[in-house]
């Protein structure tokens, strides 16, 4: 298959050169970046990257192809973070097309061509030359929360203990782990106002963006501090929950 070139171009003005193996598209985002050795099909589905670029340091992607992304019975996704790509875009050094694993159903690539999602590998040369991106628009900071977290209070499990879990955009792997602990989870959105609600721990999520545009979530947890029950999060959680304690 010929290659077709692709560009990555910075707000600064750098560009950098490569080929594009994703979907023939322009798009836009923060470039942020991943030191992972494995594990890209979780990390593009992780909801934390929802409108980023994601730049992985490993060098080799692609190798393992992708496997099937099925939804078990509890709604949760088989081998993946949530049930879409959420990044906008994906650099890496050198991607694998010919891809080798016994659960692999996909390339790396038709996945991402699948999804509409643009990648670009092999810019390691950089040139100074001026570039124009096109019509591309990038989505607002505080607009990412709403995008990822769920639309209704979901139930999961059943246990001797209930935790209540924020969804800032939560990774299905935290819903899988919380279930093999044998406790009841409820999910809700990310501005419910669980504060009445009867629970033994509060679970803030991880997820995307600012956490200072959360003012509701921020308000709720506030008020959740004040009592007696356990509070714990995790990445964006952990930042909504500094912010509440001032």
């Amino acid at each position: 298959m010929e290659r077709k070139k692709a560009t990555l171009l910075l707000g600064n003005g750098r560009r950098f050169d490569g080929w594009s193996f994703g979907a023939d598209r322009p798009t836009a985002g923060e470039v942020v970046f991943s030191t992972s050795m494995v594990g890209y099909p979780e990390s593009l589905t992780d909801p934390s990257f929802e409108g980023q670029i994601l730049c992985v340091s490993y060098p080799l992607v692609g190798n393992y192809g992708i496997p099937d992304m099925g939804i078990g019975p509890d709604g949760l996704a088989l081998h993946a973070e949530s049930d879409r790509i959420h990044v906008q875009g994906l650099v890496i050094a050198d991607y694998s097309a010919n891809y080798s694993h016994w659960d692999a159903g996909k390339s790396l690539g038709a996945w991402l061509r699948e999804q509409g999602v643009p990648g670009i590998s092999g810019i390691e040369v950089e040139d100074r030359s001026p570039c124009h991106s096109g019509e591309v628009e990038d989505r607002g900071r505080n607009l990412l929360v709403p995008a990822v977290s769920c639309r209704e209070v979901l139930h999961y499990g059943k246990g001797p203990k209930r935790v209540v879990l924020v969804d800032c955009g939560v990774k299905h792997n935290i819903l899988r782990c919380l279930l093999a602990r044998g406790v009841e989870v409820i999910r809700v959105p990310w501005d419910y106002d669980f504060t009445e609600m009867e629970y033994d721990g509060l679970f803030l999520s991880n997820g995307p963006g600012d956490p200072s545009a959360c003012t509701a979530t921020i308000g709720h947890i506030r008020k959740a501090l004040s009592g007696d029950r356990p509070v714990f999060g995790v990445c964006l959680g952990s930042q909504l929950m500094a912010l509440a304690a001032g």
